[in-house]
């Protein structure tokens, strides 16, 4: 019994170190590309884009990432070449940033941009079924917080780096310092491309740390919890509005503007991190419940963002918005390893990945249109998401409940 004990400890020990590894290349993958996302806009504008074109841009790259990732998943699962699709995935990802430096036309440009997403899109469901078989060892809940939390240090620091390299070269014209500081994106590019060899290398074969093992189903399709769930992170997904639109609502109503403004994004996402691990703990212990709690509780970031004249409301509002972006990448990845068996992992992944991108993205336009017509509809529309995503949450962990009896 001893000695099944010391095998066990260890297991779990090398789980939580390739989760920690994992969360590292997190942690310098969010340095390069959300550092470059702070900047695409404004440099495609210096290149001579319009800002239908920026935006063309953006809703083109989010909606790739999202929505090939069920393809991306569905290979994974079928070759079983985890490995490969993440680090193909993360070379695209992650170069495609610092070659921004050397583009000359906002073309170029723009076809690196959407590369990095569909970089993304391609190393995205292999990695989230490796790193579930992980987290399984530790409690799924904690693991994908934790590597959440590595992830969000990432995209606090990327933005400020690049924040003090334009500083410093301020002198040199706008266009040359943003070049200048695309270039010094190759640094955490390439050490996040390494972290990642290191853990090839290290761990070649993650589905091993998988705790429960089950008889392949390679026929067996996803079950009504799976689809219920679906539903309603669609719903989380189309109500959960999109900081650039709320940082756009600040600066047009003077809460919040200039260097402000990536100040309070950096508070939001440092609630992100805090709030992944929180909500991950609290989902090993109570499951669903803590899904269902985080929901409502971050339905309250609309109104008081876009509907408050005050400060502190604004504030109070994207620590609502940073809860839920903690949620998101925490609890909501980490109930699909639970709702499903580990050979259709990738596969569910994916599709979860596809349904959320564009439920997100007609969620976004459409909170976009009515920010334009009604701002009072535009907030209803995004609490109406969010309590019927929590509805969805509640009517499934009873049926869990029941299956569970």
């Amino acid at each position: 019994m001893a000695r099944m004990n010391d095998k066990y400890n260890a297991l779990q020990r090398q789980a939580l170190s390739f989760i920690i590894l994992m969360g590292v290349v997190s942690l310098f993958s969010d340095m390069t590309y959300e550092g470059a996302r702070s900047l695409t806009g404004p440099y495609l504008g210096l290149l001579g884009a319009s800002a239908f074109v920026v935006g063309l841009v953006s809703g083109l790259g989010e909606f790739i990432g999202y929505a090939l990732r069920l393809l991306t998943g569905i290979i994974a699962d079928k070759t079983k070449n985890y490995w490969l699709l993440t680090i193909i995935g993360y070379a695209l990802n992650l170069l495609a940033v610092p070659l921004l430096a050397l583009t000359g036309n906002w073309p170029l440009a723009a076809a690196l941009i959407v590369a990095e997403r569909l970089g993304k899109a391609i190393r995205k469901p292999a990695r989230d079924a490796m790193m579930s078989h992980a987290a399984s060892q530790v409690g799924v809940g904690y693991g994908f917080a934790l590597e959440e939390f590595l992830d969000q240090l990432g995209a606090i620091l990327g933005p400020l780096f690049l924040a003090l390299v334009i500083y410093l070269n301020r002198g040199a014209g706008q266009l040359t310092s943003y070049r200048r500081a695309f270039a010094f994106l190759l640094i955490p590019a390439l050490a996040a491309m390494i972290v990642l060899f290191i853990s090839r290398l290290k761990y070649p074969a993650p589905q091993e740390f998988e705790a429960t093992k089950s008889q392949p189903t390679s026929g067996q399709k996803f079950d009504r919890n799976f689809i219920l769930y679906i539903i309603g992170v669609s719903f989380l997904a189309a109500g959960f509005a999109d900081f650039p639109l709320i940082s756009y609502h600040l600066a047009k109503t003077n809460l919040l503007t200039g260097s402000r403004l990536p100040l309070i994004y950096s508070l939001a996402m440092a609630i992100d991190a805090l709030a992944a691990l929180f909500f991950g703990k609290l989902y090993d212990r109570i499951g669903l419940k803590s899904l269902l709690l985080s929901t409502i509780l971050s339905s309250a970031f609309a109104p008081l963002a876009f509907l408050f004249s005050s400060r502190t409301a604004v504030i109070a509002g994207l620590v609502c918005w940073g809860l839920g972006m903690g949620a998101q990448e925490s609890i909501v990845k980490a109930v699909i390893a639970s709702l499903t068996s580990p050979e259709k992992r990738a596969t569910a992944y994916g599709i979860f990945n596809a349904f959320f991108g564009l439920a997100w993205f007609a969620g976004s336009a459409l909170m976009g249109f009515l920010y334009q017509k009604n701002i009072n509809a535009l907030v209803i529309f995004s609490v109406a998401g969010e309590l019927a995503a929590a509805t969805f949450f509640y009517l499934l962990d009873r049926r869990l409940k029941r299956k569970a009896i």
